[in-house]
């Protein structure tokens, strides 16, 4: 009997033990899976974290979604234009892709300049190290059970597999030609990659690494790939043709294809007690679109947000999501419950990937090794045919023409940005400042079928 009582106590003790010495550790990280939770996600906490990825400014902005407050910037390379294709710039540039680890403790950037990925760690905003890949990667992602990193090069026919344990890319996995982005199924079973260059969508055995067979969709641009959280769909967006289409990931077969509007970005899911939904960025319209995922998919609100909406991500409750506008250089909140914007934070230029990682950072600020490279400059979007920009484009665009310029403030000079279409066939066009019409600051020439794009550095609003 005695030896009974002693082994309870010895037991008691040891645990009494066990739990003073865990009370002194941070707390333990929540999963985080990749594709958005299910309903019933943690609440949002300081200990999360929005994360973009700001192509101009070659920064990771850091957000605490419980006060929407900017941390900082994570400075990956310099701004630009601040010799960032010198011969001997030898940091990171065109900061783009975003993903991270189930268990939300890396966080990885794909820089589309500079041919790499680079591996952070979320509590220390630490890099842990960055890989050099083929030609252009564009998106990655961490398989559902953490072990590898999987990204697709953009610039050439394969995703890159690369081990986390070691940061060294173990295979590539062919694929068709521009493949964009990957999602994996929640079960871990079958990738699934998009393309930029055809109509095309990949599905990958993760067993044996093959592509076991490709479906047919609707253009042959398409930028954002996204599994649903309960692995019945796959959702892709089309942003040259201003579509989506929603796959079966069980079957690989289309089931429908939306009319999304101009210039469709990204997708992402939110579930709560009235439904299950879809979120959609609508960068030519300046709104998120929400699709209520019935068989088919019902369009249930749009939401106006600033310019040119890109990535977008929910919070582990689905009670928030998150957008980076591209042209505005900020991050608005959206309330899933009201479907209204209630909160807008400033961040880095043209943000373009965003993520949202539940349990970042289990202790502490999480200010360590950020900066605020290149936030709070100016930026401005026109539309084509606008009377109150301070340019002129000459021959006058037709009025029915659809495009925007944006400019924005690089330190000392400004960036500008065109791209439109339905302007005359086969044109030549001038870009001037409306003071200064003698001065040409670009031009450029309409396509065959109206489209134009120009770029130019300059003293535009001075």
């Amino acid at each position: 009997m005695r030896q009974h009582v002693a082994g309870r106590l010895a037991i008691a003790i040891a645990a009494t033990a066990l739990v003073v010495m865990l009370a002194g550790r941070a707390a333990p990280r929540v999963e985080a899976q990749q594709p958005p939770q299910p309903t019933g996600g943690p609440p949002i906490s300081s200990a999360d974290r929005v994360y973009t990825a700001d192509q101009v400014s070659n920064t990771v902005s850091v957000i605490n979604p419980a006060s929407n407050e900017l941390l900082g910037t994570l400075p990956l390379g310099n701004p630009q234009p601040d010799d960032v294709l010198g011969a001997l710039y030898n940091r990171e540039a065109g900061v783009h892709g975003l993903g991270f680890s189930p268990d939300g403790s890396l966080l990885n950037v794909v820089n589309v300049t500079s041919n790499s990925v680079t591996i952070v760690e979320t509590a220390t905003n630490t890099i842990r190290g960055t890989i050099y890949l083929g030609r252009a990667p564009h998106e990655g992602f961490f398989t559902p059970d953490g072990r590898q990193l999987w990204v697709a090069v953009r610039g050439q026919r394969y995703v890159s597999v690369i081990e986390v344990a070691t940061l060294t890319e173990t295979r590539r996995i062919p694929t068709m030609d521009g493949v964009a982005m990957v999602t994996f199924r929640p079960d871990g079973r079958y990738a699934f990659v998009d393309s930029s260059r055809l109509p095309v969508v990949g599905v990958i055995d993760t067993q044996t690494y093959e592509m076991v067979t490709d479906v047919s969709v609707t253009s042959p641009f398409s930028p954002n790939i996204l599994a649903t959280p309960d692995g019945r769909d796959v959702w892709l967006t089309h942003k040259d043709v201003g579509k989506t289409t929603v796959l079966d990931a069980e079957t690989f077969q289309v089931k429908y294809v939306l009319d999304t509007g101009m210039t469709t970005n990204h997708v992402n899911f939110v579930s709560n007690a009235t439904g299950d939904f879809a979120y959609v960025t609508i960068g030519g319209e300046n709104a998120v679109k929400v699709y209520r995922r019935s068989d088919p998919p019902e369009l249930v609100a749009t939401i106006p947000t600033g310019s040119t909406p890109h990535g977008i991500w929910p919070s582990g409750d689905s009670s928030r999501v998150y957008i980076g506008l591209e042209d505005n250089d900020a991050v608005q909140v959206i309330d899933t419950t009201t479907n209204q914007v209630i909160a807008t934070t400033r961040i880095g230029q043209s943000p373009q990937a965003l993520v949202y990682v539940v349990n970042a950072v289990p202790s502490g600020d999480g200010r360590a090794n950020l900066t605020m490279q290149r936030v709070g400059q100016r930026v401005a979007k026109y539309r084509v045919t606008a009377q109150d920009m301070p340019f002129a484009i000459a021959p006058a665009p037709p009025a029915d023409a659809k495009g925007s310029m944006v400019v924005r403030q690089l330190d000392e000079v400004d960036q500008l940005s065109l791209m439109a279409m339905d302007l005359a066939p086969s044109t030549t066009y001038r870009i001037t400042r409306t003071d200064r019409p003698d001065v040409t600051i670009a031009e450029f020439v309409s396509g065959p079928t109206g489209m134009g794009r120009a770029t130019a550095t300059a003293s535009l609003t001075r």
